[in-house]
């Protein structure tokens, strides 16, 4: 069965009817095709805007040798520790839990990590350069009115240390950091802040990704979701692929405007 945008208005004009047809699959699908669920808002992880590249740079120059293997052991320890500290109801703030991860990882790679690298390192995270097309897609949002956040387990302190040194505040509404549920992404507690905050349904609200698990943990949680896919990695296998995605925020553009 299929119905028209013309025949769902007037089917919504009978009032009770509209009530039964808007909570049937049916009548979702024809709510979307009327418009009704236009994205208002975008709500961004904090890479597909910073670059954390500039980083890995440092952890490269602070330990020339082995600079690469300690990223990447770095930062899977990071998100193995977020997750369980929400799972365990344990919070720690990012930048706390990102100390703790760069330490552990450095200890069992059995390199000296003395307190000078280790701030160099942690540091280079709140002066972290924009991506390339970054200013020019927030110019475009914002001369369309949308409504843009950041929502982020980077801590807001970290947050708007970057905004601040790229020089981007204006662009933004809200610096979300998930401090404010205590729990870390993909919980979904901590997408719900960008619902909470904006005051719109999950459907006006496209969530912006960096990580495939990120873009299938807002899928769950219910945001259409866009991820910018910047270094090339493959689909997660979480039965959520996203509503979207590119290399660039021009998959972002394209989806707004679609």
């Amino acid at each position: 069965m299929s119905i028209d945008r013309r025949e769902f208005m007037a089917l919504a004009a009978g009032g009770t009817a509209l009530t039964a047809l808007a909570a049937s699959p049916l009548g979702k699908a024809a709510l979307a095709a009327t418009g009704s669920s236009k994205i208002k808002a975008v709500a961004f992880d904090a890479f597909p805007i910073f670059d954390p590249r500039a980083a890995f740079r440092v952890v490269k120059e602070k330990f020339p040798e082995q600079g690469d293997d300690l990223r990447k052991a770095w930062f899977a320890k990071i998100f193995g520790y977020t997750w369980l500290r929400t799972s365990g109801r344990r919070y720690k703030d990012f930048w706390h839990v990102m100390e703790d991860a760069l330490r552990f990882s450095a200890a069992g790679m059995k390199l000296d990590l003395t307190p000078e690298k280790q701030d160099a390192i942690m540091d280079a995270f709140l002066r972290l350069p924009l991506w390339p097309d970054v200013q020019t897609a927030l110019e475009k949002l914002h001369g369309k009115n949308i409504r843009l956040a950041f929502l982020s387990n980077m801590t807001e302190s970290m947050l708007r240390a970057n905004m601040k040194h790229n020089d981007i505040e204006k662009y933004f509404e809200f610096a979300l950091s998930t401090d404010r549920a205590q729990a870390f992404k993909p919980a979904p507690a901590a997408y719900r802040l960008g619902v909470e905050a904006f005051g719109l349904r999950k459907e006006e609200i496209a969530f912006t990704a960096f990580a495939g698990w990120d873009s299938a943990g807002a899928k769950w949680f219910g945001y259409p979701t866009v991820w910018v896919n910047r270094l090339g990695f493959p689909e997660e296998n979480l039965d959520a692929p996203p509503s979207a995605t590119g290399r660039d925020l021009t998959a972002l553009i394209d989806f707004i405007h679609a």
